[in-house]
């Protein structure tokens, strides 16, 4: 099965892996930034069928990962 790959406004190259609820953003090789998970486009459900814009839009919205590491809130 092959994955939709994706270049951002930035030049960043990923590769989309989709499922039903949410697609993953994974970097390929060369770009530095982590994965990000999005939520699907309800109007669509193949990547190959959205256009660069529709994706940077998608990749945009999504939830970045936080670099700073949770605190517990347990004061043990």
């Amino acid at each position: 099965m092959g994955y939709r790959r994706f270049t951002d406004r930035d030049g960043c190259t990923w590769e989309i892996h989709d499922s039903y609820s949410d697609w993953e953003f994974r970097p390929v090789t060369g770009n530095p930034r982590p994965a990000v998970r999005a939520n699907a486009p309800g109007y669509e459900q193949d990547p190959f069928e959205l256009s660069s814009e529709e994706l940077q839009r998608l990749l945009d919205r999504a939830p970045r990962p936080s670099a700073a590491p949770r605190k517990s809130p347990f004061k043990d």
